[in-house]
C-alpha cells in the first residue's frame, strides 16, 4: 500500500481565539518534541531536514526543540540537551513532531498527551516518528486510523492500540493530518515525504541530495529489506541496470528486458531486485515516474502530453489516473498549487 497523498495546498483555518496561530503553511512552524533519554539521531532527523535555513529555492522554516519534561534533558548517548522551548510551544506550530519514545512499555507524561490532543484539535499536523507513534497512539490520535511504527514493535503496539489500523511493514503512513512512520532512515524518508507534499519535489531532492540520501522511496515499501552479504557481482549488476533505467524512464521498461540487461533470469532478477529495493518492479517503477513528472510540472512548462512521454506514462489520461490513485489530485491542479 502506498501512501496517499494530496499535493494541494493546505487552507489557511481559523484561529480558535487568543494568540493561537491560524494554520497556513503546515510546515512554516515545526515543533519537535525532547523528552528524557531521547536517542540523538532520532531527535536530529526532523530538525536536519526542517532546520531553519535560507538558501533561494529552498522553503524556510521555524523550528522549536520543545521538552517534555523539565530540563535540561539528558540524552541516550550521556550528553544533556538544553532548550529555550516547552510543551506551550504546541499552541504555535503548524506541524507537531514526536520523533521516537524512550520505552514502549511506559506511558507519556500527561501534560505531553493533552498537549498533542489540543494542537490537533485546532488544526496542527501530528507526526510520529518510529516508536513516536506510540505516544501520538496513547494520546488518542490514531483510533480508527491507518499507521506504522518500527517493525520491531509491531506486535507489541498492535496488541496494545487494538483500535489503530497498524499497516506494520511499510516505510510511512500518511493519513489526513496524522503521519507515522517506521524507524530510522524511513524516519528521514516520512520528513522529505512532508516536505515533498508542501513544498514540491524539486525543494525535496535538493534538500535530500544535501544529505546524500536518495530522493524519493515510497511509503508503502517494505521496512524489511535484505541486504546479503558479502555483495556478489550480481548486486553491482542490478545497481547498474537501476540507474540505467532511472536514465530511460521515457521507455517501455518491461521486467523481461530488465532482466536481460542484468543478466539474469526473470525469477532471480526479481528476487533481487525485492531484495535490495523492498518493493516489486512495477512498483518501483511507478513511483520513480511518478517522482519525475512532479518535477517536471513544477520546474517547467512542458504540456502533460509531453511530460507523460518523458516519464513513460505514453498518454495524459495515464499521467492523470497514476495522480488521482497516488497523490489524489490532477496533474494540472498539482502544476497550479505549486505555481502560487
Amino acid at each position: 500500500m502506498t501512501a496517499r497523498v494530496s499535493a494541494r495546498p493546505v487552507p489557511a483555518r481559523p484561529s480558535l481565539g487568543g494568540t493561537t496561530p491560524a494554520i497556513s503553511d503546515p510546515l512554516a512552524r515545526i515543533a519537535v518534541i525532547a523528552f528524557e533519554d531521547v536517542s540523538p539521531f532520532h531527535l536530529s532527523v526532523p530538525c536536519l531536514v526542517f532546520e531553519p535555513r535560507d538558501r533561494p529555492g529552498l522553503p524556510d522554516f521555524e523550528l522549536r526543540v520543545c521538552a517534555a519534561e523539565p530540563g535540561p534533558l539528558r540524552s541516550r548517548a550521556g550528553f544533556d540537551i538544553g532548550t529555550r522551548h516547552g510543551l506551550k510551544s504546541l499552541d504555535w506550530a503548524d506541524t507537531v513532531i514526536v520523533p521516537s519514545w524512550r520505552d514502549a512499555d511506559e506511558a507519556p507524561p500527561p501534560a505531553l498527551l493533552k498537549a498533542l490532543r489540543r494542537a490537533h484539535g485546532r488544526g496542527a499536523r501530528i507526526v510520529g516518528l518510529c516508536l513516536g507513534a506510540y505516544v501520538v497512539a496513547a494520546a488518542g490520535l490514531l483510533d480508527g486510523r491507518r499507521a506504522t511504527t518500527h517493525w520491531h514493535w509491531s506486535e507489541h503496539f498492535a496488541a496494545r492500540f487494538p483500535r489503530v489500523a497498524l499497516q506494520p511493514d511499510v516505510l510511512y503512513v500518511d493519513d489526513g493530518r496524522i503521519t507515522t512512520s517506521a524507524g530510522t532512515a524511513a524516519a528521514l524518508d516520512c520528513c522529505l515525504h512532508l516536505l515533498r507534499r508542501v513544498h514540491g519535489a524539486e525543494a525535496a531532492n535538493r534538500v535530500a541530495r544535501r544529505l546524500v540520501l536518495a530522493p524519493h522511496r515510497q511509503g508503502g515499501q517494505a521496512q524489511y529489506i535484505e541486504h546479503p552479504l558479502p555483495a556478489s557481482p550480481q548486486d553491482d549488476r542490478l545497481a547498474g541496470v537501476l540507474d540505467w533505467a532511472l536514465a530511460h524512464l521515457d521507455r517501455p521498461l518491461s521486467l523481461d528486458a530488465l532482466a536481460e540487461r542484468a543478466l539474469m533470469s526473470r525469477r532471480t532478477f526479481t528476487r533481487r531486485f525485492r531484495d535490495s529495493t523492498g518493493t516489486t518492479v512495477g512498483q518501483w517503477l511507478a513511483g520513480q515516474r511518478l517522482a519525475r513528472a512532479q518535477r517536471l510540472l513544477e520546474t517547467t512548462e512542458l504540456g502533460l502530453d509531453a511530460i507523460a512521454a518523458q516519464t513513460g506514462f505514453g498518454s495524459a489520461v495515464s499521467l492523470r489516473q497514476h495522480f488521482a490513485g497516488q497523490l489524489g489530485t490532477s496533474p494540472s491542479a498539482y502544476r497550479r498549487g505549486f505555481r502560487g
